[in-house]
Order: structure tokens, then sequence, then C-alpha cells
């Protein structure tokens, strides 16, 4: 079996009897050691004791006046933001409670960062035993912003940072402690290449073929399917549209901020001007294997799900959407 995403630490988690990832001492200690929280040569000797400490009992209770004894703002406003999520995974008897826990909150206080990588260890959990690259690789646009690169009427999506544009997720993965340093070339995953993402997963170096019709949406659809398994247990089927013509939108769920104010507008009967129009990349139809889940007023209405990019060709999926914006009737953690 092909082992894939090794930068978001999986390798270093438990799991329960249920599947659900359990928070290890090695877990907690990865971000410790990260360069963010590594202090330097002047740093005062509360940040080194509290440092020094938290790597010998990662799980010892930080008092708030102790983070507020650190000298420095800029590291004090590190711990503060690694302690509050390694308190959010220790309330939480798995990652994927941990993470349902924020966002059914409904305001995320932790940087993107953090939720990015928890993101990405909980789809790596998921899709475990995944042989499949261009699921994969659709899976990447969960937790990594990409850019839109247009050829030949072909809609492709690139890494955002790797093609160098302007990202507002930092670099997630355990590899940047090592020194990793990601190629910029971005080849298109297809059937020839398809081998290659196995050894080059932690670089997300390679483009993403999202038009419709093609097996890119329908890998994304996937995703989505295990996506909400995994976390909520409940069996769905998504279907990718290539056009959404005389549709009732009874219910919607903008996978991205974008795609939210876009469905807006179509659930008032707006009408959509060519540019707003152009910047859907994805529908989806999803339909629930017992209709019983499904809230009253929905009925057997079709769900439908789309997906947009910004103004600046960016896509930052919100896979939270997913979890808290389907008309279900009560949402249970499956792990």
């Amino acid at each position: 079996m092909n082992d894939f995403w090794i930068s978001c630490g999986h390798h270093l988690l438990d799991r329960n009897d249920s599947g659900g990832l359990v928070v290890t001492d090695e877990f907690l200690k990865a971000y410790f050691v990260r360069p963010e929280l590594m202090p330097p040569e002047d740093a005062c000797a509360v940040e080194r004791r509290l440092h020094r400490e938290l790597l010998a009992e990662p799980r010892r209770t930080v008092a708030a006046s102790e983070v507020a004894g650190i000298t420095d703002a800029d590291a004090r406003e590190n711990w503060q933001f690694v302690l509050a999520f390694r308190d959010l995974l220790l309330r939480h008897a798995t990652l994927e409670a941990a993470y349902l826990a924020l966002v059914r909150a409904g305001s995320v206080h932790l940087p993107p960062l953090f939720v990015n990588q928890l993101v990405h260890v909980i789809l790596r959990n998921a899709l475990d035993g995944c042989e499949d690259p261009f699921v994969l690789r659709a899976a990447e646009l969960f937790f990594r912003t990409q850019r839109l690169m247009l050829h030949e009427n072909a809609a492709l999506l690139g890494d955002a940072e790797v093609i160098g544009g302007t990202s507002p997720t930092p670099v997630l993965s355990l590899m940047s402690m090592l020194g990793a340093v990601h190629d910029v070339e971005v080849e298109v995953l297809d059937e020839d290449n398809a081998a290659h993402y196995w050894h080059r997963s932690d670089q997300f170096d390679m483009g993403l073929d999202l038009t419709a019709g093609r097996r890119g949406q329908a890998a994304l659809a996937t995703v989505m399917t295990r996506w909400l398994s995994h976390l909520l247990g409940i069996d769905v089927s998504i279907e990718p549209l290539t056009e959404l013509r005389d549709a009732r939108l009874t219910w919607y769920v903008g996978l991205d901020t974008d795609a939210t104010a876009i469905g807006d507008r179509l659930w008032r009967g707006d009408a959509l001007d060519e540019e707003t129009n152009g910047r859907i990349l994805g529908l989806y139809r999803l339909s629930f294997a017992d209709p019983a889940l499904v809230l009253e007023e929905v009925g057997r209405e079709p769900i439908y799900l789309i997906m947009a990019m910004s103004a600046q060709k960016l896509v930052r999926l919100k896979p939270q959407n997913l979890l808290t914006g389907l008309p279900i009737r009560h949402l249970e953690a499956a792990t």
C-alpha cells in the first residue's frame, strides 16, 4: 500500500477502536519544535523554561499568567495560539471530534494554519488506503489554497504557494521543519504521470484539471463523500454537474466564500453577469442514502453544492461548510 502526506504527521498519532485519531505526546512535541516556538538566543528565561518543560511534559497545564510573562510579543502570541490548539485537541477524544467542535462553535479563533493542518491529518485518516492519486490531489483543495491556470479552455489548478501566487495560508507541513524546498514546476496530473504522485505528495507541485466533465471533478466528489462519511457517519452520493439549468435551489451549500455569495444570488433569482458566472468552477448534486436524515422542509429536493474562485482566481475551499451547511436533522461525530 502506498503512503502519502507524511508531512501531516499522521504516523505520530494513534487511532481509537472507531478509527478516530487520538493525540499523542509525540504529535504535540512536533508543534513545540517548530521554528516559531524554538527560543532564540536572546529569549527570556520564562520562554526558555516553558519550552523546555513542555518538551518534557507536553500535556502539562500552562497558566495564562505564565505565557503573559514572555517578554517578546511575537513569541507570546505564538505560544497563545499553539497552546489554544493543544488544549482543543486535549479536550476531545479524537482529532475528528475536536475539529467538529471547532467548526460547530460558529467562530474559529485559531489561525488558518492550525485549522488547515487539522483538516490535512483528518483527511489523511479518512482517505487511508486510497490508491487513486486523482482523489488525493483533489483532496489537497480542502487544506491548501489553489490558483486557477487557464490553458486551452481547461480549468487547471495549481497550489498557490508552489506557483508563486499570494496565499494567506503558510506552508503547512511538518516538512518545513526539515528544511524541505518545493520545486516550483507544476506538472498537471494525468494518466501517464499519476504514479509520480506518491513520491511527490508532500511537495504539492502537481496540478489538477478541474474542467467540467473530466476526472478531477469526479475525484473531488469522492473526497467530499469520504469526508462526510468519516466525520458524520452519513452515506451520500455526490454527482458532478456540467451546468445548473432550471434548477430550484431549495437548499445549497457554498463550498467557499465566493460560492456562498453566488448561491445567495441564485437563490434570490438574480441573474449572474458574465464575470460572476465565469467564477463558478464546480457544481454538484448531493442526495442522501437515508432520506429520514433530511429536514422535513427539504424533503427529497436535491441539495446543490457550488464551488467558485475569487476575482483573483484563487480557490479556498471551506470543508467545514459541508459539515454545518447540509439540511440534516442531527450532526454527531462518527469517531
